[in-house]
């Protein structure tokens, strides 16, 4: 089986040389080149033609944007991977680099304490991307039919009660996804949405701020005691579990800084479950593009309390971990291309939600 060949494009001699010495150590993949600016680097990646390329956000001559843009004249579907400083800067520039092409990002390890820390950080983050956006693996070999039909009703008489709240987990993928997703919706949401997107701090407040930006939506990083309302949308701000607590006033935020759940903090799983205690059969809850199988003991939770699921297809996914795991369970009620989702979103919630009012509840 031949290697996959990866193009660092990095100007920090530091950084490259981590990133190229662990990546070697792999014996699925090999370094085909490394260079210190977007220049040299356009230059290789023409060159070599890599499978692959990790690119610095930040560097002089030709920055990673400017590189970025070229290689998409070039290449539209190469993988392109953006290392980023965990700056607001740096956040920012990588968000803009996903809205125009950018396949998926990883922070640098600049922050930890030692180089084998370091070293650990690019095999548990970057390696693992690589290889799913490289040979195209999803969750389980059973594959599953791509429904085009609406959301269908689960047959038990609890998921006849109307919506009243929408959760949405995400990764790989995932800011595209809800931008996407967000653009179908209009100010007067009647339900609150609750949000997981596998980001660290800073980024989550950043995607808040460019959804919102892009959108016109009300798209907050959530605070501790948030009140959730209809028409708020509200993202896990990163390092933080999110979930929901039903009280006689109303529904409210609480956050969590207990242990990683499924490698992650935030974790849909604990948003899930917790919505599933807070609304029960009133949940709709969509599972959107994203590498592991975070979100799967969610669904079931949900589904247990009457609530409708849906997933995103593999087609539209970048990567068909997180909503492949929920289909293949037999916990989706409808399988869509993302095309799809945010409509039949927002159709399902109005619908329900004018059953309601017309019966006086």
């Amino acid at each position: 089986m031949s290697k996959i060949r990866v193009l660092i494009v990095d100007d920090s001699v530091v950084v490259r040389k981590i990133v190229a010495d662990v990546l070697s150590t792999d014996p699925e993949l090999e370094v085909a080149a490394v260079a210190a600016n977007g220049r040299i680097g356009l230059a290789k990646f023409a060159q070599l033609q890599p499978d692959i390329v990790t690119l610095d956000v930040e560097m002089p001559d030709m920055d990673g944007l400017e590189m970025l843009a070229a290689i998409r004249r070039i290449d539209p579907t190469v993988p392109i991977i953006m290392f980023s400083s965990q700056t607001e800067r740096g956040a920012k520039t990588t968000l803009e680099a996903l809205s125009r092409g950018a396949t998926d990002y990883v922070t640098k390890p600049t922050n930890v304490g030692n180089l084998a820390e370091a070293q650990q950080r690019i095999r548990e983050e970057l390696i693992p991307r690589i290889k799913a956006f490289c040979r195209k693996v999803i969750a389980s070999p059973v594959r599953v039919a791509t429904s085009s039909g609406p959301i269908r009703n689960v047959p038990r008489t609890l998921t006849e009660r109307p919506a009243t709240v929408l959760a949405i987990g995400c990764s790989t993928g995932g800011p595209n996804a809800l931008r996407a997703i967000l653009a179908d919706w209009k100010a007067d949401l009647p339900v609150p949405v609750v949000i997981v997107q596998h980001m660290p701090p800073v980024f989550t407040k950043q995607l808040a701020v460019s959804l919102t930006n892009w959108t016109g939506l009300n798209v907050t990083e959530a605070s501790d005691g948030d009140k959730v309302v209809a028409g708020g949308i509200y993202i896990a701000p990163g390092d933080n579990h999110m979930t929901v607590v039903r009280r006689p006033t109303g529904v409210f935020v609480k956050l969590e800084r207990t242990p990683p759940v499924n490698a992650c903090r935030p974790a849909v799983d604990v948003l899930f479950q917790s919505v599933a205690e807070a609304y029960g059969p009133g949940t709709i809850a969509a599972v959107l593009t994203g590498m592991g199988k975070d979100g799967l003991r969610g669904c079931d939770a949900i589904r247990q309390r009457g609530g409708r699921i849906v997933v995103q297809d593999e087609a539209t996914s970048v990567v068909w971990g997180m909503p492949g795991s929920v289909a293949t369970a037999g916990l989706a009620d409808a399988i869509l291309p993302l095309g799809r989702i945010g409509t039949e979103l927002d159709l399902r919630v109005r619908a329900s939600r004018r059953a309601l009012v017309a019966g006086g509840v």
